[in-house]
């Protein structure tokens, strides 16, 4: 299995903030999922973290002068900006945000980034009063305008004890703006509505129906489609995950609310996944007080939820474009049978299967061995694969329309 870096070529540029440390991680990740890393550091940057560090992680010399005496024949701020794939600003200070946004090329970095056809991605990190500063958001805007990906800082205590805005952002977030800025868009201006996790039917107020699923794979189709460009808005059941960066998450419990959620957007979505493990099932009567244990044999009364992928699929072809509808099918037992069954009764483009009775595959676990069908009778057997990568096969399957 191939890291997603793999024959990337990445120039990690480090200024002088106190964050600067936890780009040691992010480097360590980087050459983990085999990228090649590179890293030039500003004179103020060589104050809090030693070159000698990063140099040990990346495997090479670190670079920091515009005048090395070293291959200086090279040319070292064009043959960088050359080599380089992504430039990661990281952590920004508002002083290099302001050479970038002005177009000076008074350091290596600076020289590099204004040379480099390369993608650009900064990361900001300063006091909360600087990052807030007008001057600070208007350089910011040009950069996003020259076409660099700014994202956002967090917010939280500071090193100089002040709180707000302008902490790193945190390594996931900036992993996936940067897998975004290297993969093609091929979902720009598309609106892609994912349903991910469980759906609870409660009984009372402390009891309710559920199921194992974690929600995992339905975040990898939401994650790697916002990659690919698209609008995701997530709608998701209870999951214990952090929501994808740059994705619109809604919170939901039942499938009656998830239901109301993803119909009413029916009309907006050109594409909807639906992930989610929805309760086929759900109590017919809800005690708004405890149900008492009696040591009584009791019997639970249900009835079903109403099933929005079949619903959707009724609906779809009342669009002069119907969106592309991707279903999901945890099955135990046959598995084709079963799975083109469900493809051809809700009326879907694709659908994607998974045996939930495997150890390695469906519920709770990072990993994913999954058959995708099309309507038109095509049949791809993925192999045990990271959910993520499980994510963006199927999207590099379904946007070429069959298998």
């Amino acid at each position: 299995m191939t890291g997603i870096f793999e024959n990337r070529n990445i120039l990690c540029g480090i200024t002088g903030s106190i964050a600067a440390y936890k780009v040691c991680d992010w480097v360590r990740s980087l050459r983990r999922e085999e990228a090649e890393v590179k890293v030039v550091m500003t004179r103020a940057a060589a104050k809090f973290v030693t070159p000698l560090t990063f140099a040990a992680l990346t495997g090479n010399r670190v670079y920091g002068s515009m005048f090395d005496s070293q291959d200086e024949e090279k040319i070292p701020h064009i043959r960088l900006a050359r080599e380089s794939d992504l430039i990661l600003v990281a952590p920004a200070t508002a002083q290099t945000i302001a050479r970038l946004a002005h177009g000076l090329a008074d350091d290596l970095l600076s020289a590099i980034v204004l040379a480099s056809e390369a993608k650009i991605v900064v990361c900001p990190a300063m006091n909360s009063k600087m990052y807030q500063h007008a001057a600070t958001q208007e350089n910011i805007e040009k950069l996003k305008k020259f076409g660099y990906r700014v994202l956002d800082p967090e917010s939280g205590m500071m090193a100089c004890d002040e709180e707000g805005p302008g902490r790193l952002p945190e390594w996931a977030h900036v992993r996936e703006a940067v897998i975004a800025a290297l993969s093609p868009q091929d979902l720009a201006g598309k609106t892609v509505i994912v349903t991910a996790g469980p759906t609870e039917e409660p009984l009372d107020p402390v009891r309710f129906l559920s199921n194992g699923s974690s929600g995992k794979m339905g975040y990898a189709m939401a994650a790697t489609a916002r990659e690919l460009g698209a609008k995701v808005i997530l709608i998701s059941g209870p999951a214990q995950l952090i929501p994808p960066a740059g994705v619109e998450c809604i919170k939901v419990r039942t499938g009656a609310e998830m239901y109301r959620e993803v119909l009413s957007r029916f009309d907006t979505a050109d594409i909807i996944v639906k992930a989610a493990a929805v309760s086929d099932y759900r109590p017919a009567v809800f005690s708004a007080d405890k149900i008492k244990k009696t040591g009584e044999k009791a019997a639970l009364e249900l009835e079903p939820n109403r099933d929005i992928l079949h619903k959707l699929g009724e609906i779809k072809n009342q669009r002069a474009i119907p969106p592309l509808l991707i279903g999901f099918a945890a099955e135990s037992t046959n598995l084709l049978e079963h799975g083109r069954e469900k493809l051809e009764r809700k009326n879907l483009d694709f659908i994607v299967i998974n045996d939930i009775t495997a150890p390695d595959s469906g519920f709770a676990v990072d990993t994913n061995r999954v058959i995708l069908l099309d309507r038109q009778g095509g049949q791809l057997d993925f192999p045990l694969l990271a959910k993520e990568e499980t994510a963006r096969r199927i999207w590099r399957a379904a946007l070429k329309g069959r298998l």
